[in-house]
């Protein structure tokens, strides 16, 4: 597994001391991912060292390296991540200044009773004068939190929280974090659909396969309003953005390919369904679970063994959480592949291209980020209840168009990129709006 460290190391300010620094860290095996001067003494500087490294490695050593280098020494760790947590990432704020009588009457008793009364008589006016229509709950049972599985919802209201700052800061959102202690997939459904009144959309977020789909597809049913998994949807959308540059920059074409997908997790059943919408023909699949074997069928996929997947597949995408999973001698000659668990993947690309692979690349590049800020705007703005097939596509479509210099999509806080993808899920829900009318 690889590790982030943040290292303070205070060094003199003159020529090669901190080249020394980076020389020592790069011989134990290290990469630097970060190197920021965070104060100038009088004569000394101390740096900020983001390193990431394997954890059969041992850090102390790296210390001791580091410490025996003239006038150089470390002299502690960087709490810049927890800094940036405290006291949590979001806050709610008024959009209106009450800085008098009059105001404080207006919007909130008496008068806010005439507006009360005016959504009572004709409901759809809360989207006029409330925020619910920028208004996404973000809701978590804490079962499947990033790559760290069940640990409670409490401990995943940090990523709660990042998403909901995200979609703030990208698309001025408002995102609420509702944090449910609950697995009983009925009573989660119950539950949202309770709350449901409050929000303009839901998403639902870290929810453990295979749960996840009967809550997201009851929920769909059950809520007038757009529901989306993204651990399903968003990873899917970025990686078929991703898959159209590879097969472009290739000359290869994804439709009359056959697809492989290695882990039928919430991902892998996501990228799956919407490649299938996309137009890909043939899709073939592993995963160890014979549920997930059957879901795959049931969408239209076939189900196979690891092997007979990389035997088989032109492209592959792979999302188990296994660290090198596919093994060198599996690949093909010409195969794009894509492994994309973090941080250590089923195959490092560099491994796959020796061996074959026309294109390899790992989870780096796959963001959700790039796809549920924009999806979420576009969906609201356009006012539609449900998120379409042919929304995801427009997603992906548009992640791929704007990719630059033989990228896979576009950077991660490109806010033209977010605001090209809700244009473009607008355009595509007002298109079918119109076609139900």
């Amino acid at each position: 597994m690889r590790i982030v460290e943040i290292l303070l190391v205070e060094a003199p300010h003159k020529p090669g001391y901190m080249a020394k620094v980076l020389g020592v860290i790069g011989e134990f095996g290290a990469t630097v991912e970060g190197l920021n001067a965070v104060r100038r003494l009088d004569t000394d500087t101390i740096w900020e060292v983001t390193l990431e490294y394997d954890d059969v490695l041992s850090i102390e050593q790296l210390f001791e390296q580091i410490n025996l280098l003239p006038d150089t020494f470390i002299t502690g760790k960087s709490d810049r991540v927890f800094n940036r947590h405290k006291q949590g990432k979001i806050k709610t704020v008024s959009t209106i200044s009450i800085d008098s009588l009059e105001i404080l009457r207006d919007v909130y008793t008496p008068g806010v009773a005439r507006v009360c009364q005016a959504i009572e008589q004709t409901p759809s006016k809360i989207k006029d004068f409330t925020n619910i229509q920028n208004t996404v709950a973000i809701v978590t049972n804490g079962t499947a939190i990033l790559g760290l599985g069940d640990i409670g919802p409490e401990a995943g209201l940090p990523v709660m929280e990042g998403k909901a700052a995200i979609l703030a800061e990208i698309v001025g959102l408002s995102g609420v974090p509702i944090l449910l202690k609950e697995k009983d997939p009925l009573k989660i459904i119950e539950i949202v659909e309770a709350i449901s009144p409050s929000f303009g959309a839901i998403l639902l977020e870290d929810i453990k396969a295979p749960e996840c789909f009967t809550i997201e597809e009851e929920l769909i049913e059950r809520v007038n309003k757009p529901v989306f998994h993204d651990d399903q949807h968003g990873t899917a959308m970025v990686v078929l953005a991703a898959l159209l540059s590879a097969t472009k920059q290739s000359n290869v074409d994804l439709k009359d390919r056959v697809f492989g997908q290695i882990g039928l997790g919430a991902a892998g059943m996501g990228i799956c369904n919407l490649l299938l919408e996309y137009g890909v023909q043939d899709v073939v699949g592993c995963d160890l679970s014979i549920e997930a074997q059957k879901k795959l069928r049931s969408l239209g996929g076939k189900p196979l063994s690891l092997e007979e997947v990389m035997a088989t597949a032109d492209v592959v995408v792979a999302t188990t959480g296994v660290k090198g999973l596919i093994k060198p001698e599996m690949v093909r000659e010409g195969q794009i592949i894509m492994a994309l668990t973090n941080p250590d993947p089923e195959i490092e690309p560099s491994v796959a291209l020796e061996h074959g692979a026309l294109f390899a690349t790992c989870g780096k590049v796959v963001n959700n980020m790039l796809a549920f800020p924009g999806l979420f705007k576009g969906t609201l703005d356009a006012d539609v209840t449900k998120i379409t097939h042919p929304m995801k596509i427009a997603v992906s479509e548009t992640l791929s168009s704007l990719a630059k210099d033989g990228a896979l999509v576009p950077a991660s806080l490109n806010k033209e990129a977010h605001k090209k993808v809700a244009e473009a899920v607008y355009e595509a829900a007002i298109k079918q709006k119109n076609e139900y009318l």
